[in-house]
């Protein structure tokens, strides 16, 4: 059974109960080693592109080591079975995306529920998606590949990070809304993805901007719109792919989450410190670079965005009819 909003929300403010001593406590003496944090796709793609810069940021803030472990496969539910398994004791944290979200109501047989499961730490980054195709396509406008995937259904693959990651669900999203069909090639992260669409394997890919940015700009691929509702400061010339397909949106978002019952104080502990590397100017600059923009929110407000988006997603995936066993 799927854990209802209201107590998925209640559980995320179930910290402001902890005596205030107590948490001051255990915030004293944490952490006192490496903290483990679980990113559920492969190296090289744009979520472990983020936490390995986000976590030097945290090693500094926090004293002790941030770690970043990749842990890839079935649309990221490996790397968060990993996270949400492991001892409640503030040592392992989660990378949290849409596809958390997403997966929720795509897979009947998970062994887990995020929402109930987990702990909300707090935000990280807001980006877009960016829709990215080989030079080689016929199309230099999101109109132009609208058309050139009529003339030719079913013909041009689309890349994925996986199976309900937010990268196949904005393919999906666009074509329930322009009436083309694609055929959807998941990979195992949007690293091994990339390197397809760079040899022509596959055709087009809705990637999170930090990991195509570089691409973009040195001309390997070429970028037709944005997912979110406006244009990207990185790459301003790209219009949005709502300019052409009115009410067409799909923001992306980073956060981090812990298993469930891991103290308080421990929460407090990492939502402060990634808080404080959020406002860093150093870090600002270099997520604005990527095509992002920091999200600092109480561990409260990131649950409560997680929990309205797995309700947003859910009616796009019964839409599609997406189902995973």
């Amino acid at each position: 059974m799927k854990l209802p909003r209201r107590r998925f929300l209640q559980l995320a403010a179930g910290g402001a109960a902890v005596p205030m001593a107590a948490r001051f406590a255990f915030a004293q003496s944490y952490p006192t080693r490496p903290i483990h944090w679980i990113v559920s796709f492969a190296a090289g793609g744009p979520n472990d592109i983020v936490a390995r810069i986000v976590g030097q940021f945290l090693s500094e803030k926090l004293g002790q080591q941030v770690v970043v472990e990749n842990k890839g496969g079935a649309g990221g539910n490996v790397g968060m079975e990993a996270v949400l398994s492991a001892a409640p004791d503030g040592y392992t944290m989660g990378f949290v995306a849409p596809n958390n979200a997403i997966n929720a109501t795509m897979y009947d047989r998970l062994p887990y529920d995020f929402l109930r499961d987990s702990a909300p730490v707090g935000g990280m980054m807001l980006l877009t998606n960016v829709m990215v195709v080989h030079p080689d396509v016929p199309a230099k406008t999101v109109p132009e590949f609208i058309a050139y995937a009529k003339e030719h259904p079913g013909v041009i693959n689309m890349a994925s990070s996986g199976i309900g990651t937010s990268v196949h669900m904005s393919g999906e999203l666009f074509q329930l809304m322009t009436g083309i069909k694609m055929q959807h090639v998941p990979y195992r992260g949007s690293a091994p993805a990339m390197q397809d669409l760079l040899t022509n394997r596959v055709q087009v890919m809705f990637d999170n901007l930090p990991g195509s940015v570089e691409y973009i700009k040195a001309g390997r691929l070429r970028a037709l719109g944005v997912t979110a509702g406006k244009r990207a400061d990185a790459i301003p010339d790209v219009p949005t792919i709502g300019e052409s397909v009115p009410g067409y949106e799909a923001v992306v978002w980073y956060g981090i989450s812990v298993p469930r019952r891991t103290p308080a104080g421990a929460i407090a502990t990492l939502n402060g410190a990634l808080n404080a590397v959020l406002a860093d100017p150093r870090l600002k600059a270099r997520l604005l670079e990527l095509g992002g923009v920091p999200m600092p929110t109480t561990p409260e407000a990131f649950g409560e965005l997680v929990a309205a988006e797995t309700e947003k997603w859910a009616k796009v995936v019964r839409a599609a009819n997406i189902k995973v066993e």
